[in-house]
């Protein structure tokens, strides 16, 4: 049985646990965590873009700076088309990472170590990735690149293709889920290991500093690991069919 740190939301609960909203507080307890990090989000980007001058201050520098490396991780993977998805990821990032750090103040709790999180988050992913594939594509254009290619003799152009449909949904099925786990899993055990090493008391102190320098390195780590596979999966349907225009067009112009 695992044990974890009272949180603001736990604690209110259990002084009212005689009332009926009580339990709520506990069953919506990550969902409250993370309209929090939506309103500091808010509160941020309000201070940052309020007073926007042309020598920004340190605010706003930091956010620049921020959505300059952002752009180019971004375009490094997707190219210069890839521009238009900066901002969710850009947005993924720094939203699970706020997520995932907020954990480390004391009474607050990491949502991300919580299944309907991070499965809320790679669901939206996983929509957005195969809604810009067929809007970039076309359906027809969708389901030929699910299919695979080359086709093949004869034979094959029929039994090959389905059976690469078939793997092919069967791997973008799997792709949420997994990228939901691993999210969940790592924030869920840096949230444990926190919670163990802190009911040894001060005895517990060199290591539960130790231990936090870790964990936040992991919170910056697995955000980043969750935005970098999110493009990826952009890149799985988008470069290659833009790599399959240029063939297209060298083709043609050598024709």
């Amino acid at each position: 049985m695992h044990t974890e740190l009272p949180t603001l939301v736990s604690l209110i609960a259990e002084a009212f646990h005689s009332q009926p909203w009580a339990k709520y507080l506990i069953i919506w307890q990550n969902l409250i965590y993370s309209l929090l990090v939506v309103f500091i989000l808010i509160l941020i980007a309000i201070m940052a873009t309020r007073k926007k001058s042309f020598i920004p201050g340190r605010l706003q520098s930091v956010v620049e700076v921020f959505v300059g490396v952002i752009d180019d991780f971004v375009c490094g993977i997707l190219g210069p088309s890839g521009r238009r998805f900066v901002p969710f990821v850009g947005t993924l990032f720094i939203y699970i990472l706020f997520m995932n750090l907020i954990g480390l103040v004391p009474y607050m709790k990491s949502s991300t170590s919580g299944l309907s999180t991070t499965v809320a988050l790679a669901l939206c992913v996983f929509v957005y990735v195969h809604y810009s594939a067929i809007k970039e594509l076309g359906f027809l254009g969708y389901l030929d690149h699910l299919m695979g290619k080359p086709r093949g003799v004869v034979a094959f152009s029929v039994i090959l293709p389905l059976f690469m449909l078939f793997m092919h949904i069967v791997t973008e099925l799997i792709k949420p889920v997994t990228l939901s786990l691993r999210l969940r899993s790592n924030i869920f055990a840096d949230d444990m290991l926190i919670a163990a090493l802190s009911s040894f008391g001060i005895k517990g102190l060199p290591f539960l500093f130790f231990s936090m320098f870790i964990v936040v390195i992991a919170a910056v780590v697995q955000a980043l690991v969750f935005s970098l596979l999110s493009t990826i999966y952009f890149a799985i349907f988008l470069v290659h069919d833009e790599e399959d225009k240029g063939h297209n067009q060298l083709v043609n112009k050598e024709g």
